[in-house]
């Protein structure tokens, strides 16, 4: 079985070593590995700068295609590799949707890869703004309140 929080790190140290990107393990998946806890993460969610996936986007996608990724939504930034979607979104928007700074998530490393993640405070903030976010309460309405549960008792 593929390990999803392994292909994160391949991509993460694809995009560092090739455009100097230190990326966000987000979503799910970046919560399965703050907590150790199976969340069952259906995809791989990367947060990156803005600059990427605008004035950039041509040179950030030609990088991911030349290494296999094929891009499978060009509106939503996904692409796909190994059989899972890789969603690729603005860091800067933590600021405005869940009142998070880019400046107080630390910047980890592992195996010489650098990476952020979220603490679990600040994954409380993003789940509790999703949960009144329009589009994820008619979708993700019971795991984003599952997931606020979940951050509540480990807090």
């Amino acid at each position: 079985m593929i390990n999803k929080v392994d292909l994160f790190f391949e991509n993460a140290e694809l995009i560092s070593e090739k455009l100097g990107i230190v990326p966000l393990l987000y979503g799910s998946l970046g919560l399965e590995y703050l907590t150790g806890y199976n969340l069952n993460a259906d995809d791989i969610d990367i947060l990156i700068p803005k600059i990427y996936v605008r004035e950039k986007w041509p040179i950030f996608k030609s990088l991911l295609e030349e290494n296999g990724y094929v891009l499978i939504d060009e509106n939503e930034h996904e692409f796909v590799k190994y059989n899972i979607c890789y969603a690729f979104s603005y860091i800067e928007d933590l600021q405005p949707f869940a009142g998070i700074c880019i400046d107080e998530i630390p910047v980890l490393s592992k195996n010489n890869v650098q990476f952020r993640l979220l603490s679990l405070t600040q994954y409380l903030k993003v789940y509790t703004a999703s949960s009144k976010d329009g589009y994820r309460i008619n979708t993700r309405e019971k795991k984003d309140i599952e997931k606020i549960s979940f951050i509540k008792n480990l807090l």
